[in-house]
């Protein structure tokens, strides 16, 4: 038996076979780390799961990509991968048949309502909690609610917190007439959704559709609007708060609202404070007749991302389209209009207001277009939204998320926000089968092999979303390197920190969305201004962290309290970043905090399974 010490617990651990994934990790971190504090626990416990047998074997077949493609179970299984395959059994349970009485699926998941609701006549149907929670929800709506005759359906918290969402709406709606479809808070904070809406509302007429903070603060998802609404009449569309506050979230409307009469669109918010967003409407409004279409606050402090409007409105009749605060980016966003409004008959307008800067407009129509307030840059800071009611409102941002560095005083109450990490529980590869994975955008098809990964599939999303994020091009003054095992994340520490280096997180999730007491605060290295490497997870089949460097920091360690009996609870880790002047005006600490960039600190707890080293006190 070996003894480590750590935080003041005796961890008492049976001596490594010195062949194994873990022993070969300790070796190296012995060789590359000088100081002689102990091995955190928290760190140790995401190595390679390996013994010395099955090391060997995967390294050889890594070799091999068609060798390792076909033992792909095997090595997600031994190796602790998050793998899912699309043939396997989590298709959802059919719920089939033609239904007269309403429906009420609270609590419930992963189904299949196949032509469930075909010519309803009214009544409604509640999905409400729907699929709440769950690691891989799989849902099909295939030919619902088609031919209905006022017929309502709601989707209500629907497949929140989710970690891989995928559903697939197909035929829904078609042929509807009256009703409505309402979808609030759908797929909020998932990690990866993945939506498909093929001829969605097709032919319907009157059939009025809402989503609501839908796709709010999800993490590299996709949504495919095909044929939306085409030849619908008088379909009335609402998209408000859409993708809010998401990262690298991608939306392809094509043939959207194609050939409609009178449809009336509108999106509100939509990609608001993105990270990345890429958004395609391909012929949408093709054709239509008299149509209505409204952007407002539009990508609105996004941070780049890029929007493709290819024959947008072209060979429309009477249409009306105007674009408000579009665009209005932090860092510059690349927009094309191809197209748009070519051909275009009647009293055909459109107008551009407050749009931002970095636009393309090729073959757009002269006539009926006006540009008011067109910007060359962009500064405002969108703290504020406007309601339905026309009266604005704070854009929500979760309490405690960012605080103040005043706050991390002993005796302060404060409300910490939900830490807890939501992702997959895997391991890191050890270095020599990692080293022989591709992990390039360029390699993709070999990625998709081994994973067995299929084009459209979620686990090709997950895959695609993990390379974009790690060959992103750094910010300015930023140093970024993905990381796939401890030995690779040790390296880029001590790169950017040296080798007397230390790596901390916050002890548990204790306190996480309630309010907590501030116990005995100690600042590392001093409280003195210091630079860190912060390691953010991402989805990945193997364990992959995001890390980068932080200049300009102080980092704290805080006991954290129950507030009634001031009994201690975690053990948190904070960092308070010193220099904000580079970041968004409408990023969510100033939203939260009433401030602007390069005004005021802000602080961030660790949360879990995320980390910062630092150099050693």
């Amino acid at each position: 038996m070996v003894d480590q010490v750590f935080s003041g617990t005796i961890i008492k651990t049976n001596k490594e076979n010195p062949f194994t994934a873990k022993a070969s990790l300790i070796r190296y971190w012995n060789k590359h780390i000088s100081n002689n504090l102990p091995k955190p626990p928290f760190l140790v416990s995401k190595a390679s799961p390996l013994n010395a047998i099955d090391l060997a074997k995967l390294t050889k077949l890594a070799s091999s990509q068609n060798s390792l493609s076909s033992h792909i179970e095997s090595f997600c299984s031994l190796a602790n991968l998050f793998c899912f395959f699309d043939e396997d059994s989590s298709k959802p349970e059919d719920v089939a048949g033609k239904h007269d009485q309403d429906a009420d699926f609270a609590v419930y998941s992963s189904k299949s309502f196949s032509s469930y609701g075909t010519s309803r006549l009214g009544g409604a149907d509640s999905f409400k909690n729907y699929s709440d929670g769950l690691n891989m929800p799989n849902e099909s709506f295939k030919k619902y609610s088609r031919e209905s005759n006022g017929h309502k359906e709601g989707f209500s918290s629907y497949a929140k917190d989710a970690n891989v969402a995928t559903d697939n709406f197909t035929n829904y709606g078609a042929g509807a007439t009256g009703g409505s479809g309402q979808f609030t808070t759908y797929q909020e904070r998932v990690n990866v959704p993945n939506l498909r809406f093929s001829t969605y509302d097709s032919d319907g007429n009157n059939h009025k559709l809402t989503f609501s903070s839908y796709g709010s603060e999800t993490n590299s998802g996709s949504q495919t609007f095909l044929s939306y609404g085409k030849r619908g009449n008088a379909v009335p569309t609402e998209f408000s708060s859409y993708s809010d506050n998401s990262n690298t979230i991608g939306s392809t409307f094509t043939g959207y609202g194609e050939l409609g009469n009178a449809p009336n669109d509108s999106f509100k918010a939509y990609g608001d404070s993105g990270n990345d967003p890429h958004n395609n409407f391909k012929n949408y409004g093709l054709a239509a007749n008299a149509g209505v279409d409204t952007f407002s606050s539009y990508r609105d402090s996004a941070n780049v991302g890029d929007d493709s409007f290819q024959s947008y409105a072209r060979d429309a009749n009477s249409g009306k389209v105007n674009f408000a605060n579009y665009g209005k980016t932090f860092n510059v966003g690349n927009d094309t209009f191809k197209e748009y409004g070519k051909g275009a008959t009647g009293s055909t307008t459109v107008g551009f207001k407050l749009y931002g800067l970095d636009r393309s407009f090729k073959d757009y129509a002269k006539k009926g277009v006006t540009f008011a307030g067109y910007s060359n840059s962009s500064s405002s800071s969108k703290e504020m939204e406007v309601d339905d009611n026309g009266i604005s409102v704070k854009r929500w941002v979760e309490p405690g998320k960012f605080f103040r560095e005043s706050m991390l005083k002993q005796g302060n109450v404060m409300v910490m926000p939900d830490i807890r990490d939501k992702m997959p529980r895997r391991s890191f590869l050890p270095r020599g089968v990692l080293s022989k994975l591709p992990f390039s955008t360029s390699r993709l098809s070999e990625l998709r092999e081994i994973f067995q990964a299929p084009e459209n599939s979620s686990m090709e999303r997950v895959i695609i979303n993990a390379l974009a994020e790690c060959e992103r091009p750094p910010s300015l003054g930023e140093t970024k390197r993905c990381v796939g095992s401890i030995e690779d994340m040790i390296d880029f520490a001590t790169l950017v920190l040296g080798h007397n280096v230390v790596v901390r997180t916050t002890q548990n999730v204790e306190g996480s969305k309630q309010e907590i007491m501030i116990g005995k605060v100690r600042g590392i290295n001093g409280g003195k201004v210091t630079k860190s490497v912060s390691c953010h997870q991402s989805l990945y089949p193997y364990l992959l962290y995001y890390c980068h460097s932080v200049p300009k920091v102080r980092v704290y360690e805080a006991e954290i309290l129950d507030v009634k009996s001031k009994d201690k609870i975690n053990h948190g880790v904070a960092i308070c970043h010193i220099d904000t002047s580079a970041w968004s005006p409408g990023h969510g600490a100033f939203v939260a905090l009433g401030s602007s960039p390069g005004q005021i600190e802000v602080c961030h707890w660790i949360f879990e399974n995320d980390m910062t080293w630092t150099i050693a006190d």
